[in-house]
């Protein structure tokens, strides 16, 4: 099935694996790191599954050589890896932690050594609580701020670094964060949440501004968790729902990027929840995109709801699941794929999130199929001409899954957390035997 799948990818075609800072480094406070939200949202109690924390998680830190001799192992074109923000700079006494930024340095210089192409992502979710104490993202100072750590970065990586992603689901940032709360900061305000995903939106034209400036040669995208939205019936209630729905998940950041303001449908259906000064702000901002990342995991399945500031809720279909509970849609990614061609032109795609949760197993039968039956639908949308460019498996290793703690398990690699010792999965194995045999189908290009 290997063979089949991978013969129907081009010649350069990115194959990839991504993790996320907090996720697998721990070293919380070492070598002048400072605090970060997720490093005290893990202190709230009920916040995140058996207490967990990522203090430690995958000891990525210490152990980063190794991780990148597996890297290797697997035959990776690329790895996508967070910075962390707390790590680099200090924003409580101000100025540049050079430990931190020389452990991106080592961990960029090793990956090139190896041939594997580095691809970075500024904001994977954890703030400096410094920060945050001083409002977060609810303030134009965290915009610049922002813009000022991509600077840093850039300035040492750029020239090794030639793709960038500034911001990872903004989405998740604002309304997981600042919304519903199961997210850190663990806030509950929908009016804070829209001028936070603004302030996102802000922030991601200040990053790629700072990261072109230092490295002009340098290609800079963000990842968006997109997802189709269906109605749950043929009712006109529920297609009106999925409409909004996919306003607030897709539409609201989609729109912007490629400079053409916030939806007006959404920004109408919100009112007095979004400031007119501020959707008048964003009719003159442009993403300036060179790449959009997409991460996608399932679609959403939408009807009409009598509360809730969008009147609709998301249901959960009959079906096939992940251990996460979230239906197995591989069709979904196809259909995503071309409908982002179709409506934003022929700005380069790639796929920097898919994966899936199962058990605690190495012969991980069910990832293989997962993974499988996605990267089908994804040469489908290769052969309806979409610029699909990489595909990057969430996630290269077991690690700290947000607020489900550990309990859940997507990694291409075993991690025992007792002991931090790596097992590749078979879902592993399988993935380079996936990658050797798209380089025999396809030689890349010399």
């Amino acid at each position: 099935m290997s063979e089949e799948v991978a013969g129907r990818f081009p010649a350069g075609h990115l194959w990839g694996a991504a993790t996320a800072d907090y996720q697998i480094e721990g070293a919380w406070d070492e070598d002048g790191k400072e605090p970060g939200i997720w490093d005290a949202f893990c202190r709230r109690p009920g916040a995140v599954a058996n207490g967990d924390t990522g203090d430690v998680a995958c000891d990525h830190y210490h152990r980063w050589r190794e991780d990148v001799d597996l890297i290797a192992e697997l035959g990776l074109d690329a790895y996508r890896f967070g910075i962390s923000w707390p790590r680099v700079i200090s924003e409580r006494g101000g100025g540049v932690n050079e430990a931190g930024l020389d452990f991106y340095d080592r961990l960029v210089e090793a990956l090139v050594e190896r041939g594997v192409r580095p691809l970075p992502t500024l904001y994977h979710w954890n703030l400096p609580q410094a920060l945050q104490d001083r409002g977060g993202w609810g303030e134009r100072e965290t915009v610049e701020r922002f813009g000022t750590f991509a600077a840093v970065v850039a300035e040492r990586l750029g020239d090794r670094v030639e793709d960038w992603i500034t911001i990872n689901e903004p989405a998740v940032v604002a309304f997981l964060g600042h919304a519903t709360g199961v997210h850190a900061p663990g806030l509950r305000d929908w009016r804070l949440a829209l001028r936070v995903a603004h302030h996102l939106l802000l922030a991601h034209a200040e990053a790629a501004a700072s990261v072109r400036a230092a490295s002009p040669a340098g290609r800079v995208g963000i990842a968006l968790d997109l997802s189709p939205c269906h109605p749950a019936s043929g009712s006109d209630e529920d297609a009106a729902a999925a409409r909004r729905w996919d306003g607030y998940r897709n539409r609201w950041f989609l729109e912007p990027l490629f400079g053409r303001g916030y939806p007006a449908d959404l920004a109408d259906w919100y009112g007095d929840l979004i400031p007119g000064d501020l959707v008048r702000e964003l009719d003159a901002v442009d993403g300036e995109l060179d790449f959009l990342g997409v991460n996608y995991y399932t679609r959403q399945v939408v009807q009409a709801a009598d509360g809730g500031i969008l009147a609709a809720e998301a249901v959960a279909p009959a079906g096939e699941r992940t251990a996460m509970g979230w239906e197995v849609y591989p069709r979904g990614l196809r259909e995503l794929l071309v409908r982002l061609h179709a409506d934003y032109g022929d700005v380069p795609l790639v796929v920097t999130e898919n994966g899936a949760a199962y058990g605690d197993e190495l012969e991980d039968a069910d990832r293989i199929d997962y993974l499988a039956r996605h990267f089908a639908a994804a040469a489908d949308a290769l052969d309806a001409g979409v610029p699909l460019t990489g595909y990057f498996v969430w996630s290269l290793l077991d690690n700290f899954e947000w607020a489900e703690g550990y309990a859940k398990r997507f990694g291409l690699i075993r991690v025992d957390y007792e002991t931090q010792r790596r097992t590749v999965k078979a879902s592993g194995r399988w993935y380079r035997d996936l990658i050797a045999a798209s380089r025999r189908a396809a030689p890349r290009p010399s």
